[in-house]
């Protein structure tokens, strides 16, 4: 099955009309993209834009041989502009199977927006989901193809979904083994929520997704290397950096995340727990929340994708038990026991075989701390970090809600 996408951009384009964002202001020459349109081995259409002959001309294809005009987006959607000598565009009733005479047959998968999702099948057998902007599948389709795990949906040969504005909805279809390891994973409808280039493809790779340019013709089935995740990685950052928000946003299309909290619940103090409040509030629903700073079992026993929020205040209940602050507490044993406990959590690190995302906190690079326990926390979240950051194969420092890449 040959596909060309004629667009991969959100509704309105990227640039958007009269948009001064930053992303919009960069959007340019092939960072540019038309609203998304699919052209499926020239005889589907999948969603009508404005200028879509055009496109596929410029993609070296032609509408004429088009048979089945498809629309995704809810009945108020963007304006449709219809080419002449094309079929009348028209939308499938939830449910309900078409079968074309290219022998094509479309699906029509029900959302939990506006707006209906398609699933085309091949003469050849080939299988591809495409979801409209926004959208989630409110139900997973029974495919008829294949053998899918539990009695599920066989895996998708590829995925066509707006990845950056709903990265849960991967997250349903990976839960279900609708997409697999080598399902290609391609999003459409991108926006300018997201700077385009480098940021796009780093926080896509992240997820195990891909973009493509418009006029890209791609086929489905085909192998294709498709980006390989990083099973540790260390976030690192100052205060309000954006931090957890970029570990969190790493894990959003992967079901089942345990999230960790190292930081307790501090009875009696609201302002922290408005804190743990807006975290949990952010946070998908169908991850699982742990509050504990025993982390070793976790990391060495089996299990889903973990987030781990965080080191520093791992340490600081590391250091409470040892007795740390106090200096003869520390030259008497302190010190030797808290190595223990660091090396024991490094060490579940290197052998863990779970997809962990650990945060952590920078510090040491402002003010010298007055007292001599702050200067010994200040030096060992230092080392912890070293240690930990030397085990994971990507490590990320966010500054301002930049992510930078020092590994990886």
């Amino acid at each position: 099955m040959e596909l060309t996408l004629l667009g991969t951009g959100a509704p309105d384009g990227l640039p958007r009309a009269r948009c001064s964002c930053a992303s919009c202001a960069t959007a340019r020459g092939p960072l540019a993209r038309a609203a998304t349109a699919l052209l499926v081995d020239g005889a589907v259409l999948l969603d009508l834009t404005p200028g879509a002959a055009l496109a596929a001309a410029r993609a070296g294809h032609s509408l004429a041989g088009v048979r089945q005009v498809l629309l995704t987006h809810p009945h108020e959607g963007p304006a449709v502009e219809l080419p002449a000598g094309l079929p009348t565009a028209g939308r499938v009733a939830d449910g309900r199977v078409l079968t074309l005479i290219s022998g094509h047959r479309v699906r029509a998968v029900p959302m939990d927006s506006p707006g209906t999702g398609y699933e085309v099948t091949a003469p050849g057998g080939e299988r591809l989901l495409y979801l409209p902007p926004g959208g989630a599948p409110a139900g997973l389709p029974a495919s008829g193809d294949g053998d899918g795990d539990a009695g599920g949906p066989a895996p998708y040969d590829m995925l066509l979904a707006d990845v950056t504005g709903r990265p849960d909805a991967l997250a349903r279809l990976r839960a279900a083994g609708a997409v697999g390891p080598g399902t290609d994973v391609i999003a459409v409808h991108i926006g300018h929520e997201v700077p385009p280039g480098a940021e796009l493809e780093r926080r896509l790779a992240a997820v195990g997704a891909r973009a493509v340019p418009d006029g890209t013709t791609l086929t489905v089935g085909e192998y294709h290397d498709v980006p390989e995740l990083p099973r540790r990685t260390l976030v690192t950052g100052g205060a309000r950096s954006g931090k957890s928000f970029e570990a969190e946003r790493r894990l959003a299309a992967f079901p089942g995340v345990l999230y960790v909290a190292t930081g307790g619940a501090r009875e009696g103090d609201p302002e922290w727990r408005a804190r743990v409040t807006a975290h949990r509030d952010r946070r998908p629903g169908s991850w699982r929340t742990a509050e504990t700073c025993d982390l070793v079992p976790l990391l060495t026993g089996d299990g889903p994708p973990m987030l781990i929020d965080c080191l520093s205040l791992w340490l600081t209940d590391a250091m409470d038990r040892v007795g740390a602050w106090d200096d003869a507490a520390w030259t008497g044993g302190g010190e030797e026991a808290l190595r223990g406990r660091t090396d024991e959590l490094v060490g579940a690190v290197r052998a863990t075989r779970r997809t962990v995302v650990l945060v952590t906190n920078e510090v040491g690079s402002g003010v010298v701390p007055a007292t001599a326990s702050g200067r010994r926390f200040r030096d060992e979240l230092g080392r912890l970090n070293a240690a930990v950051g030397a085990e994971c194969e990507h490590l990320l420092l966010v500054v301002a809600g930049q992510a930078l890449i020092l590994r990886g």
